[in-house]
């Protein structure tokens, strides 16, 4: 039978464990997410083995973790191997993939080799189109700092803990990603809602269409358990009358009078971010987070909401979120040149740049802000080339790469045509499509006290180091 691709089946729904799956061979473990789930795999003891063509710095903690590492693609990679895990990335054409349909090896994507994982435990899932990977980090801390010992995989590191995956804890922390449907894999007892905003229409076609795939994300969540959605955003608050409706229990966050747990009294610096808490009229006391942003507070909201949902003292909550110290690549500072500061920031998507560059710009005060941006994805540069322009807008001066879209076609010029419409003087925006040339772009147009901060596809989060040693 087909699989319904509204909702996919899942290794939770056969009872199958990560320590079904035998010796676990995963492609491009050096990407975000695949990391991830190798470290996890790794700290549970799984026999674990990978490939990964790019240099990425992350590769030799895997290696320290026990993990067998190919640097090239064969064949071979597959001798003892029971388990193939793949990413979105990775086609059946893939000469890994065919070896292993014709050895009648167990192909798995990664989404189903981490819910695999999830399995018999108390899973928290955090999905959304903003946030998730913030939201996910502040929620393990929470719990980790309440003696829990969640187990977890981020699509971020954590930076105290120096990884995005851990393998132990009855209770699960997962970041979940919407951009393929893989999310609808996962069973969570609580499912986190961050919000829903036009993203991935390629997959998805209309905004209708991926509203209903959140749906079932709700749908999916243990009937014992609880969807956590933001009651800021209107479609997640939509949703959440939907879920209600079907007989979910739903809780929601944020600064909205209609707010189940109510954020009061938000005050961003940059020092971090402090409110109010009350949770149905009733004041609960004051949450303290070392990041700025308003949009910060409301991840670390979707937090405390989880946390009151599975039975934690509200001071409990307050002490893991003030002891968060944040994620590579979300607001990390890497360091000084010249007098500037250095900064990495995930955010590609025009409503998460927008906030960024609304908080650093207050973090860079009275010095000026230089994004360092890198477009991701054709489809999303080209649907969205008005909106990414118009955040970028809010930045002092502006230095744009081409655009990175793994196995798309790139259109000639796409990346200075992104540059073109935004809105900075000609002498505040600089288009440099080749890599060597971006650190001395960057750095003639920054003056001491200045904020310079790469944004945008993942691999600029290596930029920062190229800039400091140029």
């Amino acid at each position: 039978m087909a699989e319904n691709p509204d909702k996919p089946t899942s290794p939770i729904d056969e009872g199958i464990t990560a320590e079904d799956l035998g010796n676990v061979y995963l492609i491009g473990v050096g990407g975000v997410g695949m990391n991830g789930l190798t470290r996890l795999y790794a700290t549970r003891g799984i026999p674990t083995s990978g490939a990964e063509l790019a240099d990425w710095p992350n590769l030799p903690e895997l290696e320290r973790q026990g993990v067998r590492l190919h640097r090239s693609h064969s064949v071979d990679n597959l001798d003892g191997v029971d388990t193939v895990v793949r990413s979105t990335a990775i086609n059946d054409e893939h000469m890994e993939i065919k070896e292993a349909r014709e050895r009648g090896l167990r192909v798995y994507h990664r989404s189903e080799a981490l819910a695999a994982a999830m399995t018999g435990l108390k899973s928290v899932v955090v999905t959304g189109t903003h946030g998730k990977t913030t939201t996910t980090a502040i929620v393990t801390q929470m719990l980790a700092s309440a003696g829990l010992d969640p187990s977890y995989v981020n699509g971020g590191e954590i930076i105290d803990a120096h990884t995005g995956a851990h393998g132990k804890g009855e209770h699960f922390v997962a970041e979940a990603d919407e951009s393929d449907r893989s999310f609808l894999r996962y069973r969570p007892h609580v499912g986190i809602i961050t919000n829903i905003d036009a993203d991935h229409l390629n997959v998805y076609g209309t905004m209708s269409a991926l509203t209903a795939a959140f749906d079932q994300f709700a749908l999916n969540t243990d009937p014992e358990g609880a969807v956590v959605a933001c009651a800021d955003d209107e479609g997640t608050m939509a949703l959440a009358r939907r879920a209600r409706d079907r007989g979910r229990t739903v809780i929601t966050y944020g600064c909205s009078e209609e707010a189940d747990v109510r954020l009061h009294d938000v005050r961003s610096s940059v020092e971090g971010v402090t409110y109010r808490v009350s949770r149905d009229g009733e004041e609960l006391g004051e949450v303290t987070l070392p990041m700025p942003g308003r949009h910060i507070a409301l991840n670390s909201g979707a937090a405390v909401a989880a946390g009151l949902f599975l039975g934690l003292d509200f001071d409990a909550i307050a002490r893991g979120i003030k002891s968060f110290t944040g994620v590579r690549r979300r607001f990390e500072k890497r360091g000084t040149k010249n007098g500037a500061h250095v900064y990495d920031e995930y955010a590609y998507h025009p409503t998460a740049m927008r906030e960024a560059i609304t908080t650093l710009k207050e973090v860079a005060a009275p010095g000026r802000l230089i994004v360092v941006f890198l477009p991701y994805r054709v489809y999303r540069t080209v649907e969205f080339r008005g909106e990414i322009a118009g955040a970028l807008s809010g930045a002092d001066a502006v230095v744009c790469m081409e655009v990175f879209g793994p196995g798309e076609e790139i259109p000639e010029g796409a990346g200075r045509s992104l540059l073109d419409a935004v809105d900075l003087p000609d002498e505040a925006k600089v288009f440099v499509p080749e890599w060597d040339d971006v650190p001395a772009a960057a750095l003639e147009l920054a003056e001491p006290g200045d904020l310079v901060v790469t944004m945008g596809a993942p691999p600029i989060s290596m930029m920062p180091e190229r800039i400091l040693e140029a």
